[in-house]
């Protein structure tokens, strides 16, 4: 009965997301109803509702989570400070005598406000307002550039820094404990944000390569669909001003992933960098204002407080469902699969996928990793090499028809005379291109592990 709760409970949670339910308030609301039904059926021991107040003490202490509002700070001042206008105006005037060029500037841009950012919604947002009427008017395919649009946008869930990593690493670091104590090691070794940081640069990098080369073999065997600019129509190129827009942004980018890389700063501190030199960059473009920074202040407030609520709510959900024992019922699932460890590899990355349709990544991290990464470590998957696969599997169902995120954030700046078909159309290319990555990625783990490994030992 106490095991049926726990998959009842998981299902409730769904239906009530899939209704429009704010997640914070439905992962708690639904936990602690199932909790009182648990307790007066007699299948739920509320003695472990007493270890919330430590779970929440630990949420405020943990310095690993401060470098959320630090990156979303960072990422919310260069949104505003035209950091992302000015590079895609360089770039397009660099790339305008390539066939394609226009989309390729879109992709090199998404990769950088990607590393700059970690924002998904607001790059695919301020890409879609900035490049899309331009390609249109170009004569570019709807399809292929608001397929190049969406895909780019996502290049902040796997390119650090990302928010995705940071709550990402931290629960891959608790989850990596849990499963050492599991096979009776006592002195547990750690991963961090910054391994996993470290391990998702070569893979990232990768990904955008291969969109590169999608895109050139379009431009090539299909002109049509990605014309080149006319000679007339081309600006000349002003190299002051290609160096000006993208000289600062790589400055930025290298201080914080270099910090990191190198040893000399925690992702915290190279955060905590990363927020200065956002506003250092805003206010040599001269876009620093009081009343700018009041809106930057407000939007990081309210991302931090979602993130934070959900992972309040998360905390709620996962002890209840601990207590109607669905923790013991998946891991004697995940164990009984034929396959052994990557039938449940696999099992685990289909459910996640599927669920990237219907929840946001931050729900995805907090709720379904807890649950089965223990499980999947204490088997012996490497901790870097799985976060960055659980990375690159939700960037991918960002991109899926019909719930992915990203289509629904392009969607509201996007024409109407553009129907939402040609956009699931366009993103079907990049969706292969991102399962052939985790392919790769599955074949040769190396691409993930080597990095991390020559830095920081193994």
């Amino acid at each position: 009965m106490a095991e049926f709760m726990s998959i009842l409970l998981f299902i409730s949670i769904c239906v009530a997301l899939m209704a429009g339910y704010p997640v914070a308030f439905t992962l708690g609301g639904m936990a602690l109803l199932f909790a009182g039904i648990g307790v007066l059926t007699g299948t739920f021991d509320p003695t472990f509702l007493t270890a919330l107040p430590n779970r929440l003490f630990g949420i405020m202490n943990n310095e690993t989570l401060l470098a959320v509002p630090f990156f979303v700070f960072m990422g919310v001042m260069l949104e505003k400070s035209r950091v992302a206008e000015d590079l895609l105006e360089a770039m397009a005037k660099l790339f305008g005598g390539v066939r394609g060029g226009l989309a390729l500037s879109v992709c090199i841009v998404g990769a950088l406000l990607a590393a700059s950012t970690g924002i998904v919604g607001a790059t695919v947002v301020t890409m879609g307002l900035l490049a899309l009427p331009t390609m249109l008017r170009k004569g570019y395919d709807p399809a292929v550039s608001t397929g190049t649009l969406c895909a780019t946008g996502t290049l902040g869930q796997i390119i650090p820094p990302s928010i995705v990593l940071v709550l990402l690493g931290d629960v891959m670091s608790s989850a990596f404990s849990q499963a050492q104590l599991k096979m009776g090691i006592f002195s547990p070794k750690t991963v961090s944000v910054g391994d996993l940081f470290v391990g998702a640069l070569i893979p990232g990098l990768l990904l955008v390569g291969l969109y590169i080369v999608y895109l050139l073999a379009v431009a090539y065997l299909q002109p049509h669909k990605l014309p080149q600019i006319p000679k007339e129509e081309r600006e000349a190129i002003n190299w002051p001003q290609l160096l000006q827009a993208l000289v600062p942004p790589l400055l930025l980018i290298g201080a914080v992933l270099g910090s990191i890389l190198a040893g000399a700063a925690t992702p915290t501190e190279a955060a905590a960098l990363g927020a200065v030199g956002a506003m250092a960059l805003a206010i040599g473009k001269g876009q620093f204002t009081l009343g700018k920074f009041r809106e930057v202040a407000q939007g990081t407030t309210e991302i931090t407080s979602m993130v934070f609520l959900i992972l309040i709510g998360a905390s709620l959900f996962s002890l209840v469902f601990r207590g109607f024992g669905g923790e013991a019922l998946i891991e004697d699932v995940l164990a009984n699969l034929p396959g052994g460890v990557l039938g449940a590899f696999f099992v685990v990355m289909l459910v996640i996928f599927l669920l990237g349709f219907i929840l946001d990544f931050i729900e995805i991290t907090f709720v379904v990793v807890p649950i089965v990464g223990p499980i999947l470590l204490a088997m012996g998957l490497d901790p870097v090499w799985l976060g960055v696969m659980i990375a690159l599997n939700l960037q991918t169902s960002f991109l899926t028809p019909p719930f992915g995120f990203a289509l629904f954030y392009l969607r509201g700046v996007t024409p109407p005379s553009i129907p939402t078909t040609a956009m699931y159309k366009g993103v079907a290319p990049f969706i292969a291109i991102q399962v052939l990555m985790l392919v790769i990625a599955y074949i040769f783990p190396e691409i993930i592990t080597w990095l991390p490994e020559q830095l920081y030992g193994k």
